[in-house]
C-alpha cells in the first residue's frame, strides 16, 4: 500500500492503518530501534509506541514520507528508552554519543546542539557533499546508530574501513564545523 493511502487511513482513523503499517514499515522500525536500545523487548514497546504516536499526531500531521516521519518517532522514542536504561556496558547511542562528543561546543548539551538550525544546515550541506556510500556508512552510524561490525557487513567493506572512513568523516566535518563558526 502506498504511504498516501496508509496516511489517509490513519486520517480516517481506521484501525486498517496500523496494520498496514506494521506490514510496510515494522521490520525497519525494529531495526532501527534494536541498533539503538540493543534491547529486543524495549525495541517492541518502541514500535508500539510509534504506532501509537503516529495514531495520535495524524489528525494534524499528513507527512509525504511516511517512513521517513516514523522513523523520527522510533529514534527519539529510542533514544530517550536507551538514556532511561542507560547501561553500564559501552555500546548503541553511548559509544556513537561519545565519538562525536569532540564536535559539540562545551557550552552545548548534546540535545541543545542536534535542534541548532545553523547545524543541521551545516550538516544537510556536509551530507550532501559526501558520495553515496559515504553517507550511507555515516547516516548508519550517527543516526540511526547502527554497530561498525554490522556496518561492515551491509556495505561490504572491512570493519577497519569502515572505521578509518567514519574518522575522516568526522575530521572533515569538524573542518566544516570550525569554517563556518559553529565550533
Amino acid at each position: 500500500m502506498e504511504d498516501r493511502q496508509i496516511v489517509d487511513l490513519f486520517w480516517q482513523r481506521s484501525e486498517e492503518a496500523l496494520r498496514q503499517t506494521d506490514i510496510k514499515y515494522g521490520k525497519m522500525l525494529f531495526s532501527v530501534s534494536l541498533d539503538l536500545t540493543r534491547s529486543r523487548q524495549d525495541s517492541e514497546e518502541c514500535v508500539n509506541d510509534t504506532y501509537l504516536k503516529a495514531w495520535n499526531s495524524m489528525p494534524t500531521d499528513r507527512p509525504e514520507m511516511l517512513g521517513a516521519y516514523l522513523s523520527k518517532i522510533i529514534r527519539a522514542l529510542s533514544v530517550d528508552r536507551y538514556r532511561k536504561k542507560r547501561a553500564e556496558k559501552r555500546g548503541g547511542a553511548a559509544a556513537v554519543t561519545e565519538e562525536l562528543t569532540e564536535l559539540i561546543p562545551s557550552d552545548f548539551s548534546m540535545d541543545e546542539y542536534i535542534d541548532n538550525e545553523a547545524l543541521k544546515n551545516a550538516l544537510d550541506s556536509f551530507l550532501e557533499g559526501l558520495d553515496k556510500e559515504k553517507r550511507v556508512i555515516f547516516v548508519k552510524r550517527y543516526y540511526f546508530c547502527s554497530d561498525i561490525d554490522a556496518i561492515a557487513k551491509q556495505t561490504g567493506m572491512g570493519v577497519s574501513a569502515v572505521k578509518t572512513a567514519l574518522f575522516r568523516m568526522r575530521e572533515k566535518l569538524r573542518a566544516e564545523l570550525e569554517r563556518q563558526g559553529l565550533l
